[in-house]
């Protein structure tokens, strides 16, 4: 017919049959609570509250912003909007009230689902686009609804049929550069999820994946939800604050078999130390798959020894609405590569004029379109949408990497980061890489800076690992460590010891924020900033 919904590829079909729908869908546990939905129970549940939310005429076109701690109701919410052809948008429950406001100007959202404990944080006076609120729990105040009023409504409704460029979800980001745009998705995504979920994460009918993002975060969005899901495997979700115990024991306990993680969380397992994860149980872990940010030697070793797996780097952005490279599990893997494209996908290095580069050569991340899983708008900003194309076939990243001979990519940074020595170009990456070599080096995050006409420096920020102090003497001999590795004609002139570096919540170093201190600017929206909260 030409329409489609994603919440029937990804639910309703599977219960057609009883056997596959009684399957687990859904695992979810918070403070040793642990509450389990099959995919007949998902399309159930989400029929109800599609049902309530229809009651006062919510449906295609309209916008519901999602602001909820971790629970199932974030899944529930996703499916019963999607259902609706409702465009929703998961929120951070860690956003600060300026971070809000601009989120319910930006998007002027109809409808609000909550929780009591978050609702005094909406900024009362940018919410006047908002009919209504939805609260997850009671007791709720008279206009407002709650959504165990759902219980006795009908448990089907039938998918609004859409077209298939109709938007799905809105999420904002503003990753390492610039400042917060809402990236809009369309239904459909969905292709472009089943099949990086089966090439990229070996995802089968049988698997338990944990994808351990937030699900304001685009990976917990599409690979905590639809990407499983569209494969009839099982979805866990951990809505406990990051601890090393934690994460092994989801592990064991669930028995997962496909961990799709990133590098920050990571380094966090391995500065807990090597003694804690000989504890548990790993035997049914297949596949360990990683995004975020380039995956270091040493990250990459440590999983190997204490896992007894290689970890899997991938890469793709928000804007692309799917993973475009990776190592996959059947092909050999290159610590420190982001793999090579998906099948079907076209990816190119490329040069200010559009044109692809050879091997070895570096220059910017662009991938040919159209895709799946290509964002259909930046909303309410189409000359920022458009600036993402640098010709009508090449779609601009903004990242800068180099190719092998054997296809593989290797990550850069972005595209206002590069450093000239010399006649060639580095990327600060390649200066990190060389100071996260020095033993003393915990995190390490490189900037350029104009110190008058023709002439850059290179500033570097380094926090330590445990037992090393800050010293003249050990800021000369990292000085010394990288020229030494990479080229004396390097013009890094001055590293700065630092508690902690600025990053997203995916681990990504927001060198934007140490270049506006660097220059006394304000740093900008730093609403991905690492919190207590964590991704999960």
């Amino acid at each position: 017919t030409g329409r489609v919904n994603i919440v029937h590829e990804a639910v309703d079909r599977w219960c057609e049959d009883e056997t596959q729908g009684a399957k687990t869908a859904l695992i979810h546990e918070r403070e040793d609570r642990v509450r389990a939905f099959s995919f007949i129970e998902l399309k159930r549940k989400s029929s109800q509250w599609a049902n309530l939310w229809a009651e006062r005429g919510l449906g295609p076109g309209d916008r519901m912003f999602i602001f909820l701690p971790p629970g199932p109701e974030i899944h529930l919410a996703m499916l019963a909007c999607a259902r609706l052809g409702v465009l929703f948008s998961p929120l951070y429950a860690s956003l600060n009230y300026d971070e809000l406001e601009f989120r319910f100007r930006d998007a002027g959202p109809r409808a609000v689902l909550t929780h009591p404990d978050l609702i005094e944080r909406l900024p009362p006076e940018s919410t006047g686009s908002v009919e209504f609120f939805f609260l997850s729990q009671g007791p709720a105040p008279e206009e407002m609804w709650t959504m165990d009023r759902a219980d006795d409504r009908p448990e089907t409704h039938e998918p609004a049929w859409v077209d298939p460029d109709t938007p799905l979800y809105l999420l904002y980001t503003s990753g390492s550069t610039g400042p917060p745009k809402g990236v809009v998705h369309a239904h459909r995504d969905m292709v472009g999820h089943l099949v990086t979920a089966q090439y990229a994460l070996d995802l089968s009918p049988d698997s338990v994946l944990w994808t351990d993002g937030d699900p304001a975060w685009v990976t917990g969005t599409v690979y905590g939800a639809f990407a499983p899901w569209l494969c009839r495997a099982a979805s866990v979700v951990q809505g406990d604050p990051f601890a090393a115990s934690t994460w092994y024991r989801t592990l064991e306990r669930h028995r997962i078999s496909v961990w799709y993680t990133t590098p920050m969380t990571i380094r966090r397992l391995a500065a807990a130390g090597q003694d804690l994860p000989r504890r548990y149980d790993f035997s049914t872990l297949g596949h360990i798959a990683s995004v975020g940010e380039t995956l270091s030697p040493e990250a990459f070793f440590w999983v190997k020894q204490n896992f007894g797996l290689a970890p899997h780097d991938t890469w793709w952005m928000t804007e692309t609405g799917m993973i475009m490279l990776a190592n996959f599990p059947a092909t050999p893997t290159k610590p420190g590569s982001m793999g090579r494209p998906l099948p079907g996908v076209e990816v190119a290095v490329i040069d200010a004029l559009g044109r692809p580069q050879p091997v070895l050569t570096l220059g910017e991340l662009a991938i040919r379109t159209p895709w799946p899983a290509m964002m259909v708008g930046i909303w309410g900003d189409p000359d920022r949408y458009q600036s993402y194309f640098r010709t009508e076939e090449w779609f601009a990243t903004g990242d800068m990497a180099v190719r092998d001979e054997e296809g593989y990519f290797f990550h850069q940074g972005r595209n206002d980061d590069l450093i000239k020595v010399g006649d060639k170009l580095l990327g600060p990456y390649e200066i990190e890489n060389v100071l996260h070599r020095h033993p003393a080096v915990r995190e390490a995050g490189a900037i350029a800076m104009a110190r008058g006409p023709g002439r850059v420096e290179v500033k570097a920020y380094v926090s330590l690992n445990p037992g090393y102090t800050p010293s003249a003497r050990l800021n000369q001999e990292l000085l010394t460590f990288v020229k030494t590795d990479l080229s004396a004609e390097v013009p890094l002139r001055e590293v700065k010891f630092v508690a902690a570096l600025p990053k997203t919540r995916s681990g990504k170093i927001l060198r934007r924020v140490l270049r506006a201190g660097e220059l006394g600017l304000p740093s900008g929206d730093t609403s991905r900033l690492e919190d207590d909260a964590g991704d999960g």
